[in-house]
């Protein structure tokens, strides 16, 4: 059935199109990326699931149904695209690790609800994909999962906790690939990697259960803005059942990219880091000036009103409260097995009491409604590094940390000091390849935020970006 040669790095829009008009096999695209596991995966870790069997099976259904398809139009958007799962939610049948050694090895008996949206949609589950231990830092090294390596330079770590969603993407071993963002864990691996990483406003995609109080979410990591507005409406459906769920999107987000984009945009700007005394590279500087020349050429304009950050001890104390009770809902066989980070964290957690619980709570909700009342007053936009450093050397987090225990955590706070606010205000949040470091030889990332429940502005203003910046045709070393 092949016409032509299948381009691993075909966009999954473009590849679901080709698949719909015939012109490619689900069952050949399936065999191309499996193909590319066995060649580049040994050296990048970013699968720690394979079901090749499984795949194959789903990809020869999904080419069936393509037969017998009375019209093109009655196929699902992404009918027969791979798409690997990080191992955060359960798929029927295959085991849930959540990054961790102690985590109960028995297969999952349903899949998770965001699971069955993407396979609604059309998608073939593609194995499962890396993290670090319960998604707590930004890179994954660890004693269940080894080490996640970046495609650009495997001696460097592709961050995370999406760290084998972003290696899969970048290296062309997926055209897509569905991730997760508590503090920043699509965001930084999307700027790791070369990628394009929206985390969307809190409670658009509702999950059976909030995770960290809505500070969590799910999405997806891909190499275009196209693709990630087509994935966000496939996620982005009204739950009824959900404690949170705002009604249907009046309009697709995809059709954002074909209006007119807006000008006269006032863009406000953020590149010194909340946490006094952390430096920024000066790669990330020049992708935060680069994008700003450009926008101004679009027509918007930048405005001299910095955002009011909230007190940081102030915040990271209410942060760290809720965050340590983040794993709480992995089930564990073996909890003796857990990082010796991870362990403190439940420690830390177990002796919080309740009150202490709900003050932290009201109070993160109290700084955030600030930060975002000034945000809406001031910007239409915000630019940000979309990280204060550069994809770190593997092992990064052993040095300088002596025998402390939380060494990994400290260690994540150059990747995600620019991240992890918007995780705590909602905001919707956009990590965009515009620059590439030469020297090193690294993708480098900038940030757009947007007010709640304005990813359309997001896409548009990326999409505007994208073509004056193109990224695309950028392949890594280990591709």
């Amino acid at each position: 059935m092949t016409r032509y040669s299948i381009d691993p790095f075909t966009s999954a829009v473009e590849l679901a199109a080709a698949i719909r008009r015939k012109e490619v096999s689900p069952v050949e695209v399936a065999d191309t990326y499996l193909e590319r596991m066995d060649e580049l995966d040994p050296r990048l870790n970013a699968f720690c699931h394979r079901a090749d069997h499984d795949v194959r099976k789903s990809a020869t259904a999904a080419a069936d149904a393509v037969v017998h398809a009375a019209s093109p139009d009655d196929l699902p958007p992404f009918h027969g695209v791979p798409l690997p799962i990080k191992d955060f939610l359960d798929v029927a049948g295959w085991p849930t690790t959540y990054g961790s050694a102690g985590a109960d090895p028995t297969p999952a008996a349903a899949s998770d609800t965001v699971v069955r949206r993407f396979t609604d949609a059309g998608f073939v589950p593609l194995g499962k994909t890396t993290l670090s231990e319960f998604g707590s830092v930004s890179f994954t090294e660890s004693e269940a999962l080894g080490i996640s390596r970046n495609p650009w330079d495997p001696d460097r770590s592709p961050g995370g906790s999406s760290s084998g969603a972003g290696a899969a993407v970048a290296s062309g071993m997926a055209p897509i690939a569905h991730a997760a963002d508590g503090g920043g864990s699509i965001r930084v691996p999307a700027s790791c990697n070369g990628l394009v990483g929206l985390k969307p406003t809190r409670g658009l995609i509702a999950d059976a259960v909030i995770g960290c109080e809505g500070m969590a979410t799910n999405g997806v990591l891909t190499r275009t803005v196209a693709d990630t507005a087509a994935a966000l409406d496939v996620l982005a459906r009204h739950d009824p059942a959900a404690w949170w769920s705002p009604p249907a999107p009046r309009r697709p987000f995809a059709d954002a990219l074909t209006t007119a984009p807006p000008t006269g945009l006032r863009i406000g700007v953020l590149v010194d880091p909340p946490i006094a005394g952390m430096g920024v590279d000066p790669a990330c500087r020049t992708a935060v000036d680069t994008t700003l020349r450009t926008l101004e050429a679009a027509g918007h304009h930048v405005v001299d009103a910095p955002l009011p950050l909230p007190p940081t001890d102030e915040l990271i104390a209410a942060f760290t409260t809720i965050w340590n009770v983040a794993a709480v809902g992995f089930p564990l066989a073996d909890p003796d097995r857990v990082e010796p980070h991870n362990r403190v964290l439940r420690e830390a957690a177990r002796a919080v009491d309740s009150w202490a619980y709900a003050e932290a709570l009201l109070r993160t909700q109290r700084l955030s409604r600030r930060v975002v009342e000034a945000f809406v007053g001031s910007f239409d936009l915000l630019v940000t590094p979309t990280m204060a450093c550069l994809p770190p050397p593997v092992g990064f987090w052993r040095t300088g940390g002596g025998d402390d225990p939380l060494t990994p955590m400290l260690k994540s706070y150059p990747l995600a000091v620019f991240t992890s606010l918007f995780n705590v205000t909602g905001q919707p949040a956009i990590s965009l390849p515009v620059h590439h470091d030469d020297t090193t030889n690294l993708p480098v990332g900038v940030q757009l935020v947007a007010a709640p429940w304005r990813e359309d502005l997001l896409l548009q203003v990326s999409r505007t970006l994208e073509l004056a910046l193109p990224w695309a045709d950028r392949r890594p070393t280990v591709s």
